[in-house]
């Protein structure tokens, strides 16, 4: 596959931080948002060195055809965004899904005419100001489709974006990998967007009894859709996970917790709401995933 051209969707962190890279890369990109953008956007990489770069931005579908579409939205803009866009697409574009959670990803795969990839990613950004964003830590990326083909596609694109100095790599189980990660972010994030803390103060005594009843309540649906956490067995396994997860982003505020400061949507019915509809197909009971739901649905 021959990448050139690149239409990204959603000019957040993560829209951005790949638009930068891919432009350093030499790729001709679009970002696409709702609302105009300076054409030129600082990247400050995790070692603090600054570059300056062209990037052409819109508000609206451009003339042309991409080789590829990355839709970076938030996960509950997903389908509208895709809405807006499917019709000035040919058939056969690839579309590229960068969402958190398991709720656009399937939908998408199964509307969407031509390839469709998913991307679960550990790169760490954060916009800073309108035409500046911030690399804040190096990760890894894992791409692959929800049926598992379309495996030379993924390998190209993987490619691509390592040479660009984004990690990635194709792989044929990122449906696991997808739950994997929502079932991490559904024991960190709603918690530490209700309570207003940093990923590190769950330790403490007044939350860990309330993180090690989310994980159970996890582990029991993961167990029924057969996912297996990535190392270790069963609740252990997950707990173990969870907590070098919060170990290792202690001093984070999470995406849900600066959206709630900042008064915007939050991701949690992409996170929160595919483990809901799992334990009702599998009859289990999950009060405390279900009380998260509520809370967040009204946060204070």
């Amino acid at each position: 596959m021959s990448w050139q051209t690149h239409w990204i969707i959603g000019p957040g962190a993560i829209g951005r931080l790949l638009a930068l890279r891919l432009v350093q890369h030499g790729q001709r990109v679009m970002l696409i948002g709702r609302r105009p953008l300076p054409g030129h956007q600082t990247l400050i990489t995790p070692e603090g060195a600054a570059s300056t770069l062209e990037v052409t931005t819109r508000t609206g579908p451009p003339q042309g055809f991409p080789d590829v579409v990355h839709l970076t939205t938030k996960a509950y803009a997903a389908e509208a965004a895709y809405a807006a866009l499917a019709g000035h697409l040919p058939a056969h574009t690839p579309l590229v899904l960068w969402q958190n959670g398991f709720h656009s990803q399937p939908r998408l795969s199964a509307r969407h005419p031509g390839p469709v990839l998913c991307a679960t990613t550990t790169e760490g950004a954060y916009v800073e100001a309108d035409d500046r964003v911030v690399h804040a830590g190096h990760g890894d990326t894992a791409i692959g489709s929800l049926d598992g083909g379309h495996a030379a596609l993924a390998e190209s694109l993987a490619g691509l974006l390592s040479d660009a100095g984004l990690p990635s790599r194709a792989v044929p189980d990122i449906r696991q990998r997808l739950w994997q990660k929502l079932a991490v972010n559904a024991a960190i994030n709603p918690l530490v967007a209700h309570y207003r803390i940093r990923n590190g103060e769950l330790r403490d005594a007044p939350y860990r009894k309330e993180v090690e009843g989310i994980i159970g309540e996890v582990a029991e649906v993961m167990q029924a859709e057969g996912i297996a956490p990535p190392s270790g067995t069963g609740l252990e396994g997950w707990r173990a996970l969870v907590w070098k997860v919060v170990e290792a982003t202690a001093a984070n505020r999470a995406s849900m917790l600066q959206d709630i400061l900042a008064g915007r949507p939050t991701e949690h019915a992409a996170i929160l709401g595919p483990l809901d509809e799992a334990a009702r197909r599998h009859a289990l009971a999950t009060p405390r995933l279900e009380a998260l739901q509520r809370r967040l649905a009204n946060p204070r």
